[in-house]
């Protein structure tokens, strides 16, 4: 008997894990980290559905910290040791996602047992350590795509590209019963005709059941294509303004797509050359990776990576890594473009760019990722007057630019586009990865498409697969 549980990314979107209970033992999709309050995130980050020392396997679908971030979780005492199974560009991600997150566990338990507890009963421990990852990742098996493996006793996966981000995959998984029982998990589905990456599988394979994202289920994207030329437009007009152009960005494909559209930009003519700093030693080292997968481009970046030999700027862009190389850039006053970590300007170093930039009517923002409610993104988005940049109000008056079409998540059509064919063959479809606009949206296209029975799981369901 195969028994699907639901655990993280019901009704929510981020912490995705779901569990396969088989005879042989439990098998987990993806095990990310829930990014909410602090106390519901410590809540459901310390918990699992199952003894993590009788998980037999794991399968990742990328290396998004929201699918891979509480990994290191599961390997702290006498927990898990068994394999954990992605493909080749995702097991050479996943190491530098997992420290990156210890290494801001650990500092945010020493900020706090330093400055605010205010004895030792309230001291707090992190999540997990650095060694916890270094560990985690020792057990990272890499698989090609669209090979077969046998992840399990009983239970063959096999990697299917999402074109979500390098490494992204679908997960074909197929139960060794009579008859077989195929589960289709979607992971995070990407777009058609992004920039650098393949596009996702289409058609994909029929199946039993599906597990789809419902990230943007209810809205459209603006066109890629439309997002180079406004970015290329917006650092002509600033760079005549004399001015910089400032990009909060995330290190982990946002970033690597910026970098990819300016270096076509000045390869085609389109821009002169200008200095563009991307001051994230986490984007450095994702960047790296990057550049070690070839195999994962499409077309256009492959023609383009073999006639320049790198797609990321080789001698236009400076990767920036020590606090003195990013505390130097404020000193510069000729125009340049800065993209920073940090991409909801929550944190990292792009702080300190807007505190330096953001009183400067010459200068230009350019957001380029979504922004959740709450965050001082989300504020220079909504164009307040004054803005708190580490306890000091700055009033904005640099130019400020949305670019939304940079999504790496699939929207409604190409959800539309992708599942519709799956729909009529299903027996049940869960939507997960989504709030309830975008789930009830996801629920209605599959409805339409033909699926009998679609299902939107709450934490702790569990439905048997026959």
């Amino acid at each position: 008997m195969a028994v699907l549980e639901f655990f993280g990314a019901a009704e929510t979107v981020t912490g995705s894990l779901h569990v396969l209970h088989l005879p042989s033992g439990p098998v987990a999709l993806d095990c990310g980290l829930f990014q909410g309050s602090r106390q519901e995130s410590v809540d459901l980050n310390s918990r699992f559905p199952f003894r993590p020392d009788k998980l037999t396997a794991l399968v990742l679908s990328h290396a998004h910290i929201d699918h891979c971030g509480k990994v290191p979780r599961l390997f702290q005492k006498k927990g898990f040791r068994g394999p954990i199974y992605g493909t080749a560009a995702t097991c050479d991600l996943a190491p530098v996602m997992m420290a990156d997150s210890a290494h801001i566990q650990e500092e945010d338990a020493r900020y706090w047992n330093e400055k605010r507890a205010r004895s030792k009963r309230e001291y707090i421990e992190p999540l997990y350590t650095t060694r916890d990852a270094a560990v985690a990742s020792q057990h990272l098996r890499p698989v090609e795509y669209n090979v077969p493996v046998e992840v399990a006793d009983g239970l063959t996966a096999t990697f299917i590209e999402a074109g979500h981000i390098l490494g992204s995959a679908c997960l074909l998984l197929e139960i060794h019963a009579s008859p077989a029982i195929r589960l289709l998990y979607t992971g995070d589905l990407g777009r058609f005709h992004m920039p650098i990456l393949r596009d996702p599988t289409n058609p994909l394979p029929p199946v039993d059941y599906l597990i789809t994202e419902s990230t943007y289920a209810n809205r459209r994207h603006a066109d890629v294509t439309s997002m180079q030329a406004e970015l290329v437009a917006l650092v002509n007009q600033t760079r005549a303004a004399g001015g910089k152009v400032i990009i909060p960005a995330f290190s982990l494909g946002r970033t690597q797509e910026v970098v990819y559209f300016l270096s076509r930009a000045v390869a085609d003519g389109q821009m002169e050359p200008l200095p563009i700093f991307v001051d994230s030693p986490l984007s450095a080292q994702v960047t790296e990776v990057f550049k070690k997968h070839p195999e994962c481009y499409d077309q256009a970046a492959h023609d383009f990576w073999q006639e320049k030999g790198d797609v990321f700027g080789r001698g236009l862009v400076s990767y920036l890594t020590s606090a003195q190389q990013s505390m130097e850039l404020n000193a510069r006053d000729e125009p340049c473009v800065i993209i920073a970590a940090g991409g909801m300007c929550e944190h990292g170093r792009i702080l300190h760019h807007l505190k330096h930039n953001i009183e400067n009517p010459r200068n230009t923002i350019v957001i380029v990722g979504y922004q959740a409610q709450h965050t001082l993104g989300r504020r220079i988005v909504e164009r307040q007057d004054r803005l708190r940049i580490f306890g000091r109000d700055y009033q904005l008056l640099a130019r400020v630019k949305v670019l939304n079409g940079f999504s790496a998540h699939a929207d409604s059509e190409d959800l539309r586009r992708l599942l519709s064919p799956l729909a009529p063959q299903l027996k049940i479809a869960f939507a997960v990865h989504g709030e309830d606009p975008q789930l009830q949206a996801n629920h209605a296209m599959l409805r339409q498409a033909g699926c009998p029975d679609v299902r939107i799981p709450v934490p702790g369901d569990k439905v048997e697969l026959v």
